[in-house]
């Protein structure tokens, strides 16, 4: 067994968490496959693997060499897939947004798979910048300008933001007519990302300039759910997504606020490394997720 086919036992071994089962899926003897994983451990010198009677999981090292294989047999297979015209297939590690991903992209998935059936998704949700070659991710699906990074940023649409606050809260502080009135009494609602120093300020565009402002707030949330929840209790204002927020401004347990002085769009990127060959399975997932947001007549900004 050469060393490409010992890395595919190995990484098998790992996503099944059992020599059986990789054994079974490969077509080999079992005895095959823990003899590959042995002389593996003795040429590299380390222990991958941590076995019991009924569980295999990987070492801190098991997992680190993991996650080369996995890139080193997805450059093999793409550059042999891009030759030969095959169709994109193998593992695609995507992590998303929850609530974009909930509202946009999850209803739609079964319509990729029918189209890309030898593709098969792993889904992780999240708001922080994932290292993608150390996590083993392709590509991360974000809202919200891209921070610097040795990623490539692809910007797929733009949503539009709009700043609401509930019915009780309007009653109590007012309706403000311009942003200015903001600091006036008013309250925020703080929403702070994973890894950031501080709170997101309130954007607004005024006399066709961009200005930020950052007002008293009662409570900072990292969760687009609860930054939503509690302004419904009436315990801020705040600046969203309006798919987000459509069903609240239609029942009216939301309002919205300043429409004078929209806030910016934000836009949503597919992100990447730098260093990596798009494959197939990306190239065809960003594409798909363009043609998505158009359906749903979202801004696209796919030459951009």
């Amino acid at each position: 067994m050469d060393r490409i086919d010992t890395m595919r036992v190995f990484t098998r071994v790992v996503a099944r968490r059992s020599f059986t089962r990789a054994a079974e899926d490969l077509g080999l003897p079992r005895s095959t496959v823990t003899d590959a994983i042995k002389q593996l451990e003795s040429r590299l010198g380390i222990k991958l693997l941590e076995r019991t009677t009924r569980h295999v999981s990987p070492t801190l090292d098991g997992e680190a060499y993991y996650k080369r294989c996995v890139s080193i047999l997805d450059d093999i297979e793409d550059a042999e897939g891009a030759f030969a015209g095959a169709r994109p297939k193998g593992l695609l590690r995507v992590d998303v947004h929850g609530t974009l991903a909930r509202h946009f992209v999850l209803p739609h998935l079964p319509c990729f798979l029918e189209a890309y059936p030898d593709i098969e998704i792993y889904l992780s949700e999240g708001d922080r910048l994932v290292d993608l070659v150390r996590e083993g991710i392709d590509c991360v699906l974000r809202v919200g300008t891209p921070q610097d990074s040795d990623m490539i940023a692809r910007c797929v649409a733009t949503l539009e933001e709009v700043t609401v606050a509930s019915p009780g809260y309007v009653s109590r502080f007012g309706l403000p007519s311009d942003p200015d009135e903001l600091h006036s009494g008013h309250r925020m609602i703080g929403f702070r990302t994973t890894g950031s120093s501080g709170i997101l300020p309130l954007v607004f565009r005024v006399d066709g300039k961009r200005i930020t402002t950052t007002i008293k707030t009662s409570i900072t949330v990292n969760a687009a759910d609860t930054f939503v929840s509690v302004a419904r209790m009436g315990l801020g204002i705040i600046q969203v997504p309006r798919y987000h927020v459509e069903d609240d401004l239609k029942t009216g347990t939301l309002v919205e606020l300043l429409k004078a002085f929209p806030p910016e769009p934000s836009p949503v990127s597919v992100l990447y490394p730098r260093n990596r060959q798009l494959s197939p399975r990306v190239r065809v997932f960003i594409e798909w997720l363009k043609d998505l947001f158009l359906q749903h007549d979202v801004d696209s900004n796919a030459g951009k």
